[in-house]
């Protein structure tokens, strides 16, 4: 499984915006006013993150070996999930920066500018979720192996691998 590349958040985040931005545009233009970001937002966000980066923290205690045993399956839904939050983050991220440039216009207006302080806020919190996808995929990327393919199973040493089956 390939890591999360950074662009393929980035262009995620700015489709949505872009996205969003019409249809929160085209809601208001109907009479239809989003309600305001609640604070819970801002803190279910956070938790998840925090989830995120403890799961991680352990498949990465046992890659650094300072864990005894760690269930494969665990870590391999770990690395899933982490996956799941970075682009969650990116995807939230967007929806809220778009609530922000909708209203960035209307901003001497006190109720447009809680709604732009708000989706602000929230948006953080949704780049915070992102970014702690990003670093547990990290942790859970597994050191390459000493042994070299291209070397016949050799190891960087130059000693043959028995496991890897080459023989010289």
């Amino acid at each position: 499984m390939q890591r999360t590349k950074v662009t393929t958040l980035l262009l995620v985040t700015v489709a949505t915006t872009l996205i969003g931005w019409f249809v929160v545009v085209g809601l208001e233009r109907r009479g239809t006013y989003l309600p305001h970001v609640p604070w819970i937002v801002d803190v279910a966000l956070v938790a998840l993150a925090a989830a995120v980066f403890w799961a991680g923290w352990a498949v990465r205690s046992y890659l650094k070996g300072r864990r005894p045993s760690l269930d494969p399956l665990r870590a391999a839904r770990t690395l899933v999930l982490a996956k799941a939050a970075a682009l969650t983050g990116s995807l939230l991220a967007g929806w809220y920066l778009a609530q922000v440039v909708a209203v960035l216009g209307d901003l001497a207006i006190e109720a447009r500018r809680d709604r732009a302080i708000a989706a602000g806020v929230a948006a953080l919190c949704a780049v915070v979720l992102a970014v702690v996808g990003l670093v547990v995929e990290k942790f859970c990327q597994v050191p390459p192996d000493d042994t070299d393919p291209a070397n016949g199973g050799r190891s960087r040493t130059g000693e043959a691998d028995p496991e890897a089956g080459a023989t010289a």
